[in-house]
């Protein structure tokens, strides 16, 4: 790996900052250079919100996602908004959920909301089931290093509820790579 920019991108309230955090962190303890930054509307719960990470094994000369390798999208304002950015053969994760139409053929389709609602009963896991299945079919992080950024930075009482959810993007990213 030289250099993978992922752009992750949804509303206010999906936990996209948290999980942009937690991969940059996976990164690091896998012995990456990494940068993450993060930009938010102005009333956070419902604008437009995007965390990006860039992962590298040389020094990270220029800090910000032009054209992201991968994307994930959990919104449909996310997908129109960033999808015109994703490089040449990038992959472009959806959120059946919540993403209706997407300009590009190719991209990997997965209800991740629901993935999480039915594993978790809540909603709000999205974030760590889209995480899983980005690393599960990427390999651009560790398991064992996302699982201990999980352990080290959820916020109190929700660890076993994102590791969970992490198992299942990460085991229907399994799925799709045998299909």
């Amino acid at each position: 790996m030289d250099r993978t920019e992922i752009r992750i991108a949804g509303t206010g309230g999906q936990g996209v900052i948290l999980a942009g955090i937690l991969l940059a962190e996976a990164a690091v303890r896998d012995g990456k250079q990494v940068v993450q930054t993060q930009a938010y509307g102005p009333s956070a719960r419902g604008s437009a919100s995007r965390s990006e990470v860039i992962i590298s094994d040389q020094e990270i000369d220029y800090p910000e996602v032009l054209d992201a390798d991968i994307l994930l999208c959990l919104s449909q304002d996310a997908c129109d908004r960033y999808a015109s950015r994703l490089k040449k053969g990038g992959m472009l994760i959806l959120d059946t959920t919540h993403v209706y139409r997407a300009p590009l053929i190719g991209a990997v389709r997965v209800p991740i909301t629901e993935l999480a609602r039915q594993a978790t009963g809540r909603e709000i896991t999205a974030n760590m089931v889209a995480l899983g299945l980005l690393v599960g079919l990427t390999g651009v992080v560790s398991r064992e290093s996302l699982e201990a950024a999980v352990r080290a930075r959820a916020p109190d009482g929700t660890v076993e509820i994102n590791l969970k959810a992490l198992e299942v993007g990460l085991e229907y990213a399994h799925r799709l790579g045998q299909g």
